[in-house]
Formats: structure tokens, C-alpha cells, sequence
């Protein structure tokens, strides 16, 4: 049974929101100290039970926790364990006079409590504790980002270039148009994807996602388009393709740059007619899906070395997006680990608390070429394997960063470099496609593309 009683009301046009703490005590032997509590000016929700005090401080916006532990055999070390690693609570152990020789015990008070406080109570004592917990716990409020900033489409991100990738994917689910979407491994292509259809009237189709290049060069053709039952060796019964499944959906064809030749063709028919035919057929299905492709590499380039083919790559690049690489995106870095940090919270050492500024300004300044991917696998092994209460650069492998200083790339100097190029010819030709193309040595696709990538708008750049 969980109580609460409030004794201190905040006044008309105060700041200061109300002190709430919850007061675990299983022993049943702290009611005096409520009531000295609440004369203080803390609101107290007093609850008996370690399993009823678990919901509390989920859903009762507790700030400060206090565990009386004057009987500890009578307490469950598993369950103390899992109430003091969940939210943001701070948390105070009220001990007996002889310390508890329990090693899980004494291990857990030194990972997980804000501080602990002796019997016999000094009130003075244990409200200025309880106090200083509190404070921690509104300085963790006041740093962390306001939760519109978080980004939108499942996606984390607050930048100008995500802003810009957000109001694309809006404007790409009013239409049925098929999707190229590029940007280097582990940007995310496949999340923009799922953005696309899930906020599209396709919602409440299939979602298909196939990995072009994962499958067998024998295998492709069945896997997307379906076979016959007898189409070949080992084909016992019929079996629909992707583009089949996904009717009425979406389906998205990841790495789109390793599908065979051959099977382009196949994929240029359904993009142009919306007609398949499974092997060992000669029927033709007509199948309602849209299509979303995703790659890493240069289509144009493989055009040009006739790797891919030229109607194909039209066909799919209807609509384009460049998802930016992280070095790109600043301040999201810090974003990303928060919220890989909530992600692996279930999994992290119970000592872990956060992440020190070293580390923050070591994730700034690092190029991450593995994108979004490397870092959550960065932080993820961080938050297991790490001993200190706050993770280190070390903690993500991670060189320091250097002080008082930025690091310069060379990439990031030529994509300054390049941008910068780009915006100059826009400006000296009057905004004309045609004659910046030409005067940078450049196709139009290609400067399109460039212009994509950098998030150049000639119109606003006027």
C-alpha cells in the first residue's frame, strides 16, 4: 500500500516545484521520521514494499528515494537492486549503527545510492543530504534537451541537415513516387525508409525490406519475384517474391548498387509496369507496391562503368535523399549517445551513471565512418564493460580530444571545400542549373546530387 501525503504547496507564480520523495520501508519502523519529513517541506509517499515503490518512482515523478534498511536480512537484494537502477531517482540508504556485512549489499550501496545516512538519525544531517540529492536531480532536468528536440520518425536529431532530411520525408508521403535513397553505411537509410511508409497511405500495407546484396546471384530472381512449384531443383511448392508480399506496401531494396545485371531488368519491368512473373511462369501478376531503393555507393559512377543500368537508375531516382553522414550533423552526436544510453540501460553496469565531458568533447571531435551504427555499438560496449561511474573516451575507444581546438579532416575539408565551390557557381550564373554544370565540369544529375548531399537550396541561397 502506497500513502502520500503533501504538505507543501507551491505559491502562485513560484518556480520551485514540489520536493517529492518516496520513503521505502519494509520494517514498518519510520512513520516518526514522515512526519519530520513533511514538517521539512518534503511531499512523502511512504510504500512497504519494494515491488509497490517500483511503480511509484515510474510513475509518480519521485525525485529523491529514501530506503530504510535497518533490518537487512529481511530485504531482497535482487529486487533492492532492480528498483535503485530504474529512471532518474537519487537515492539515500538509511543504515543501522553497525554497518551491514553483506558483500551484495555494500556492493550495491557503493554502484548505485547517491550516499547513505546512520542511525540514529540526524535530521539536520539527512535533510541536507536529501537536499543536495534533490538538487542533482533538477540539474539533470535543466541539462536535458526538451523532448521536441529529440527529432521525429524514430530518428534522433536536431541539426539543420536532419531538419532539412525531416520536412523531405514529410513531403515524399503525400506521394507514390519511388524513393532513391543514398548516404554512407549505417546513416540510417533503412529507418528513413520505414519513416516514408509508415507515414504514407501505404501505412497499413507490408513493409518488405530485402538486402540486395546479401542474396545468392542463383537465388535472386526467386527470392524477389516468386517461383512455381517444379521451377527447379528443389522447388517442392510455390513460393511469392518480395514485390508479392509487399502488395499493397512498400518494399525497399537495400543496396540496390550489388543487384546483378540480369535482375535489373526484371526490376525495370515491375518499375515501369507494375507486373511480375515468377520462375517457371509466364503469367504475369500485376502487384501494387511501391519502391523504395537504398545504396552506399555512386549509381552514376556505376552507370558510367556499366555496372547499372541508365533507365533503371532514372526510373528509381524519381525522388531522391541524401541521408547525412554524423560528422555532419554536430550536436547530434551527443543526442545519439543520450539516447543510447536509455536504450542500454537494462544492460549497463550498475556503476555507470552517464558520460564525463571528456568523452562528450571525444565523440565531437571523432569523423565516426561507421555513422549512427559505430556509436551505438561503441556505447553499448561501454556501458557493459566500463568500471567508472561516468564512461571515458577510453571507455569508447575513442582518442582524446585535443584542447581548444577543432578537428579538421580532410574529408570535412573537402566537403567544406566542394560546398562552398558549389554555392559560388549557383551564385555567379544566376541559379542556372545548366551553366554552373558546365562551368564546375559536371553533369546536371551529378550537381543535383551534390547539391542534395550539402542541402544547397538555390532559392534560398538566393
Amino acid at each position: 500500500m502506497l500513502t502520500s501525503q503533501v504538505v507543501s504547496k507551491q505559491q502562485p507564480g513560484s518556480e520551485m516545484p514540489e520536493k517529492k520523495l518516496l520513503l521505502v520501508d519494509v520494517a514498518g519502523t519510520s512513520a516518526t521520521i514522515a512526519r519530520e519529513l513533511e514538517a521539512a517541506g518534503w511531499s512523502v509517499a511512504s510504500s512497504p514494499s519494494i515491488e509497490a515503490s517500483r511503480v511509484a518512482a515510474i510513475c509518480d515523478d519521485v525525485a529523491v528515494g529514501l530506503i530504510v534498511l535497518s533490518k537487512p536480512l529481511l530485504l531482497d537484494i535482487g529486487a533492492l537492486e532492480r528498483l535503485v537502477n530504474i529512471g532518474s531517482v537519487e537515492w539515500i540508504a538509511l543504515l543501522p549503527e553497525s554497518m551491514p556485512q553483506d558483500p551484495e549489499l555494500m556492493r550495491l550501496l557503493v554502484s548505485s545510492f547517491y550516499d547513505y545516512h546512520t542511525c540514529p538519525v540526524d535530521m539536520g544531517r539527512l535533510l541536507v543530504v536529501l537536499g543536495h540529492a534533490w538538487g542533482r536531480t533538477r540539474l539533470k532536468d535543466r541539462i536535458r534537451l526538451p523532448q521536441g528536440l529529440a527529432g521525429r520518425y524514430a530518428m534522433v536529431g536536431a541539426s539543420e541537415p536532419m531538419m532539412q532530411l525531416f520536412a523531405k520525408i514529410e513531403r515524399m508521403t503525400r506521394v507514390d513516387a519511388p524513393v532513391l535513397i543514398t548516404g554512407e553505411s549505417g546513416t540510417g537509410k533503412e529507418l528513413v525508409a520505414r519513416a516514408i511508409h509508415k507515414n504514407s497511405e501505404r501505412a497499413h500495407g507490408p513493409f518488405v525490406p530485402v538486402n540486395c546484396g546479401a542474396l545468392p546471384d542463383n537465388l535472386v530472381q526467386s527470392e524477389l519475384f516468386g517461383h512455381e512449384r517444379g521451377a527447379f531443383t528443389g522447388a517442392h511448392q510455390r513460393k511469392a517474391g518480395s514485390f508479392e508480399i509487399a502488395n499493397g506496401g512498400t518494399v525497399f531494396l537495400d543496396e540496390i548498387g550489388d543487384l546483378p545485371l540480369e535482375q535489373q531488368a526484371n526490376l525495370l519491368r515491375f518499375v515501369q509496369e507494375k507486373t511480375i512473373v515468377r520462375v517457371g511462369s509466364t503469367h504475369h501478376l500485376r502487384i501494387d507496391a511501391r519502391v523504395i531503393a537504398a545504396t552506399h555507393v555512386d549509381l552514376e559512377r556505376a552507370v558510367e562503368a556499366n555496372r547499372f543500368r541508365q533507365d533503371l537508375f532514372y526510373r528509381l531516382n524519381v525522388l531522391h535523399l541524401s541521408v547525412p553522414p554524423l560528422r555532419a550533423r554536430g550536436r547530434d552526436i551527443e543526442l545519439l549517445i543520450n539516447a543510447a544510453f536509455k536504450q542500454f540501460a537494462p544492460q549497463k553496469n550498475p556503476v555507470v551513471q552517464g558520460f564525463s565531458q571528456e568523452a562528450i568533447r571525444a565523440a565531437l571531435a571523432y569523423s565516426w565512418p561507421g555513422n549512427v551504427r559505430e556509436l551505438m555499438n561503441r556505447v553499448q560496449r561501454a556501458m557493459i564493460m566500463s568500471e567508472n561511474r561516468l564512461i571515458t573516451a577510453e571507455d569508447l575507444a575513442l582518442p582524446d580530444a585535443p584542447v581548444g581546438g577543432n578537428v579538421i579532416t580532410l574529408s570535412r575539408a573537402r566537403s567544406t571545400a566542394e560546398r562552398e565551390a558549389i554555392q559560388i557557381t549557383l551564385r555567379n550564373n544566376s541559379n542556372n542549373i545548366s551553366r554552373a554544370a558546365r562551368e564546375l565540369g559536371v553533369s546536371r544529375v551529378t550537381l543535383y546530387r551534390l547539391m542534395d548531399k550539402f542541402n544547397i537550396d538555390p532559392n534560398r541561397e538566393g
